[in-house]
């Protein structure tokens, strides 16, 4: 896989009642099966609002059968950040 993969924010990890602003669900296009997403567990990503605010996370596992996966980041990623843009750097 390429090292400078890029994957949309899709949503927060939620339940009925709770909503994790520290964890998301991230979707990364030509990843297609949760096979593909355990090649990228462990790796780092980072989302930047193109400012110079920028926020780190690891990728955590697998969401599902589909190639999405969960990310946890340093801090809670703002509103802004869902349908955008983050990238692995490591």
């Amino acid at each position: 896989m390429s090292m400078n993969l890029k994957g949309v924010v899709i949503s927060y990890r939620r339940g009925p009642r709770t909503q994790r602003s520290r964890e998301c669900l991230i979707q990364f296009p030509n990843v297609r099966s949760r096979f593909e997403v355990g090649k990228l567990i462990g790796r780092k990503i980072v989302w930047s609002d193109g400012k110079n605010n920028t926020i780190v996370g690891v990728i955590l596992s697998p969401h599902g059968n589909k190639g999405i996966v969960r990310a946890r980041f340093r801090r809670g990623l703002p509103g802004q950040a869902l349908g955008s843009l983050v990238r692995i750097v490591g």
